[in-house]
């Protein structure tokens, strides 16, 4: 079977690869190089137990207040255009416990065996760096801790083993948190990569494997013939195939539209900068100031904020001077670095209830989608890629497909 796969990030990647270990023929397209955006500038973790919704509980309350402060972790950017408030009005009305408990275990069961993935990916032939230190929560407000404590049955159930660090108890296991660090969650098992290294990586066995990567090819137009997708118009050529997977992140929304199916999938831009190693023991989220720490081998990755708005990867400065302060509060002997800094903007694919998008796309039967993760596409891309992998050849809708159905949005049934 020969499958297009429309997309060369971290998903459309990895799913490319899980089709032609399978077996099929692919082609993949990608309006620019493979590995850009968000997929290139994320934090790199591997973190199944950090995988709750970004929609929950306070979220409402918390983003009207933040609306106010454009160095806040949330921006949203005030417009009226209809598809912004309706996605802004599903985004509210999932942000309650019971969606967000529900999205969770989903996100859980799908990203089951994820960091085995990695090992083999590694086997396969991939060279990218991966650390397995685990991933520690630090907590500045106890009301904070106390809501991730909500959640542990869930990651106890899929064998994360946290461990819960009250008061100075955080301090021993990471000395250079400060005072101000109310407690922490360690969960041992959680790995990070460089985002960067592991996209080459799939590229180049992609290659390998003898797959047809096109860069600087944007889809320009789809052709249908009755409930099939015929062909897809993409720098001056025409790529006709079995089936189809849109798997272009962040550009997925006006690319559905070019299938008539179309899908409500936002950019919420994120920043990352790369800084002199810090000497910390594991990744490390600044859980209330949502900057997350990534210690690679040649510097310390800050990655952070939500910046919901158009399709634009511009540096607001405002915004990466906040992530460079916010440690101060969390790590003792943290200053901002003098020298200058080169800050980096990806566009993570959001949808109002904060699970991805995956399946058969709309009525068409040889079409599918994968998008939608937002700030867990390396975490989630093995498990994604499989299902799409068994629904795309064999027609097998796994059952962990099933909260991610894009038949819950109204255009895609």
């Amino acid at each position: 079977m020969h499958t297009v796969v429309i997309g060369g990030g971290i998903i459309g990647l990895a799913t490319a690869y899980h089709l032609a270990r399978e077996g099929a023929q692919v082609t993949l397209l990608d309006a620019r190089a493979t590995g850009l955006g968000a997929s290139y500038v994320n934090a790199g973790w591997i973190v199944p137990a950090e995988a709750a919704p970004v929609p929950g509980p306070g979220v409402v309350l918390t983003s009207m207040k933040w609306m106010l402060r454009p160095d806040s972790p949330l921006y949203i950017r005030p417009s009226l255009h209809p598809q912004f408030l309706s996605f802004m009005f599903g985004m509210w009305r999932a942000s309650n416990a019971r969606d967000q408990r529900a999205g969770f275990a989903g996100h859980l069961a799908l990203a089951e065996g994820s960091i085995e993935s990695f090992d083999d990916y590694r086997a396969d032939g991939m060279d990218f760096e991966m650390h397995s230190g685990g991933l520690l929560m630090a907590f500045t407000q106890r009301d904070n801790l106390d809501h991730h404590l909500t959640h542990l049955d869930l990651v106890k159930r899929y064998g994360l083993e946290p461990t819960v660090l009250e008061g100075d108890d955080v301090r021993v296991h990471e000395p250079l948190l400060s005072d101000a660090v109310e407690g922490g969650l360690f969960f041992p098992k959680e790995r990070h990569v460089d985002p960067g290294a592991l996209a080459r990586a799939l590229h180049g066995r992609l290659v390998a494997m003898g797959v047809e990567i096109v860069e600087n090819a944007a889809v320009v137009a789809v052709e249908r013939s009755g409930d099939r997708v015929t062909r897809v118009i993409a720098q001056g050529r025409s790529y006709a195939a079995d089936a189809y997977l849109l798997a272009a992140g962040a550009w997925t929304g006006p690319l559905s539209r070019m299938f008539r199916v179309p899908l409500p999938v936002r950019p919420g831009k994120g920043y990352s900068i790369d800084v002199e190693p810090f000497g910390l023991r594991s990744a490390t989220n600044l859980s209330d100031a949502k900057v997350a720490i990534t210690p690679l081998s040649r510097n310390l990755r800050l990655a952070g904020t939500m910046e919901f708005g158009g399709l634009d990867e511009n540096i607001n400065q405002v915004r990466v001077d906040a992530i460079l302060r916010a440690p101060a509060a969390y790590l003792r002997g943290w200053e901002p670095p003098t020298t200058p800094v080169a800050p980096r903007a990806g566009m993570r694919p959001m949808t109002p209830d904060g699970l991805p998008i995956m399946g058969r796309l709309g009525r068409l039967s040889n079409a599918y989608v994968s998008t939608g993760h937002g700030m867990l596409g390396v975490t989630l891309a093995p498990g994604s890629a499989s299902a799409m992998t068994d629904l795309i050849l064999h027609g097998t809708e796994s059952s962990r497909l099933a909260p991610f159905t894009p038949r819950r949005f109204r255009g895609a049934r």
